[in-house]
Formats: C-alpha cells, sequence, structure tokens
C-alpha cells in the first residue's frame, strides 16, 4: 500500500516511518494539509492519511476518488472533517483511530486544570523575570467541589478518575447515560448550575456544535472553571469571550478553539493580524490554551500508527472494518 500522509511534522514521521516499514507500506509524507487544493498530490497512492485540520469535503473526495484513492485513512478520532455521505457514494471506506491514548488526552485537560486554578502560567512569567510576588496568584482548593462532566465517553472516564483523585464530587452529562459506571447523571441545566469545574468531552456534530452558547454560560456559576480537550466548536466563542470580559469565568483552559484551523500546529508569530476573538480569548490572563497538543505523548503517537495502520491492513486484507465511520 501506498499512503499520501497529509500535515507532516516531525512527530509524524517519527511515529509512522518506522512502524510503516515494518507494516511492509510506502507513505509519503507531504508537509502540506489536505485540501482541494493540494488533493492532487495523492496520485498514484492507494490511500490517504489526514488529521483533524485537514479539508476532505464533497469536491475533495471526488477527486481522490478519480486519482485512484480507494480507503480514507483518518489518524484521529474525530471525523467532522469529512463528507462522509460523499464518502459512501463513493465507495471510500473512512477509518479512524477512535481511542489511542484517553488517559493522554484527560491528562493535559487536568494540567490545563491545574495551571489555571493555581496561575502556573502567571507565576512562571514573573519568576522568569525575577519577580517572585505571589499576590493575584490565588487558587482554589479543588477537593470537596463539583465537577461537571459533559460527555463520559473513555476520555471522560479518564478525567473522572483524575478529578477523583484530587477529592472532587462528581456529577455527569451524557446524551447516552452509561448506568454501569454508578455516576450521578445530571441535567445540563443542573450540572451548569452545580459546577465549580466543568469539563467538556463530546465529539463535534450538528448536534453538539456551540452547545456551550451564551444561554448555557449564563446558567454556569459565577467564578467556574471551564475546561475544554475535546472539539473547539463545541463553543460558541464569541459568547465565550464575552462571558470572560465580563468576569463570568475564575479561568478557562483550552486545548482546542473554534477558530484555530489557520493557527494551530503552525508558527503564526511573524503574522501581523489575527482572528480577533481568538485574540481577545489570548489577551486574558485568565485563559490558557495550549496548541491541540492533548495527543502529543510518545504512547498516544505509537497507538495512533499502529491503529491507523492495522486499519488499512484490515482494509487490504478484506477483514471487517471495526473502526469504520459509518
Amino acid at each position: 500500500m501506498k499512503i499520501a500522509f497529509f500535515d507532516t511534522k516531525s512527530y509524524w514521521r517519527d511515529s509512522f516511518g518506522p512502524m510503516a516499514k515494518e507494516y511492509g507500506y510506502e507513505i509519503t509524507f507531504f508537509d502540506e494539509r489536505l485540501t482541494p487544493a493540494t488533493a492532487k498530490l495523492a496520485a498514484g497512492h492507494d490511500a490517504t492519511c489526514s488529521f483533524v485540520n485537514d479539508e476532505v469535503p464533497a469536491e475533495v473526495i471526488r477527486e481522490l476518488k478519480d486519482l485512484g484513492i480507494k480507503v480514507l485513512l483518518l489518524r484521529c478520532a474525530g471525523f467532522d472533517s469529512v463528507d462522509l455521505a460523499v464518502a459512501k457514494e463513493c465507495g471510500l471506506p473512512v477509518l479512524r483511530v477512535p481511542a489511542y491514548s484517553p488517559e493522554s488526552v484527560a491528562e493535559q485537560g487536568a494540567a490545563l486544570l491545574m495551571a489555571i486554578n493555581r496561575k502556573c502560567h502567571l507565576s512562571y512569567e514573573r519568576t522568569t523575570k525575577f519577580n517572585f510576588d505571589i499576590a493575584g496568584l490565588t487558587g482554589i482548593a479543588l477537593v470537596g467541589k463539583t465537577a461537571g462532566i459533559i460527555g463520559t465517553g473513555k476520555i471522560g472516564q479518564c478525567m473522572i478518575n483524575i478529578l477523583k483523585g484530587f477529592g472532587m464530587d462528581i456529577i455527569a452529562y451524557d446524551a447516552f447515560p452509561n448506568p454501569n459506571l454508578g455516576l450521578e447523571y445530571v441535567s445540563l441545566d443542573e450540572l451548569y448550575a452545580r459546577s465549580d469545574v466543568i469539563s467538556i468531552h463530546c465529539p463535534l456534530m450538528p448536534e453538539t456544535r456551540h452547545m456551550i452558547d451564551k444561554d448555557a454560560i449564563a446558567k454556569m456559576k459565577d467564578g467556574v472553571i471551564f475546561i475544554n480537550v475535546a472539539r473547539g466548536a463545541l463553543v460558541d466563542s464569541e459568547a465565550l469571550a464575552d462571558a470572560v470580559e465580563a468576569g463570568k469565568f475564575r479561568g478557562v483552559g483550552m486545548d482546542v478553539c473554534e477558530k484555530e484551523h489557520e493557527y494551530f500546529f503552525e508558527d503564526r508569530s511573524s503574522w501581523t493580524e489575527h482572528d480577533a476573538t481568538l485574540a481577545r480569548l489570548l489577551a486574558s490572563d485568565k485563559v490558557l490554551v495550549s496548541g491541540h497538543q492533548a495527543f502529543l505523548t510518545v504512547e498516544a503517537l505509537d497507538s495512533m500508527a499502529k491503529t491507523t495502520l492495522d486499519n488499512a491492513k484490515a482494509f487490504l486484507a478484506g477483514e471487517p472494518l471495526v473502526n469504520e465511520v459509518k
């Protein structure tokens, strides 16, 4: 199998390159993201391998089909970048990595929570300048506080386990509650009203887009801490920025952002103009943003590479495609 690998970074080469040789596959690593303008690069390959910021709309899928692509490999859990209806129409299976290292993602969420609560980012900025004044760096003790978890899949469950270790009380919301978890499931409105910390772990779908909007934020406690390591578009960025500036939140920690498409995974420090909403969020010392790096552990990268290449192997062998997005 020849795989056209898009949006390549050094960590992808290091994880996928050696493992592909073990499978006997040939990977062409392209720096470019997969877009309507770059789809032609896939000519002469059997599969594409794309990530969260690649674009796989109808026109790209049809061009890939014409170029001889037989399967679309996603090295991520999310599949909102792909027009699934057109992929099905073209007979191109879409194979994803549903769970690579949920612990890694949850640990990043916990890191953001701890950092924004205890103001580690502000402390770091001060101490690098030999300023050891701690006034203004007061946080809250998490023990005994209530954490509201939205989405109790694999990552949500890992986050729950971490927060239980802090001695937090857990309440949860999920469109499909899992009775085997022994959790106190509540409505979203109740979760907003009771939670001192809210951490969201939902997939991005039409039903969940902007589920955290102006109305949802208004129902939250004043001084709540909000964490998002899931998908940026789950949150209405304008409403979030308005609420941050109005003093609604004690802190906001995000590994994702609605406006990340042209920014994340790249160095944009030389740009003279930036997205206004993202700039508003980054200007607040109550907001801490990491660049979609929750997956970036050795264990997660190895798991992503293995599952992606196993998906390709199953396709070639005509075996059941257990990770196909229907």
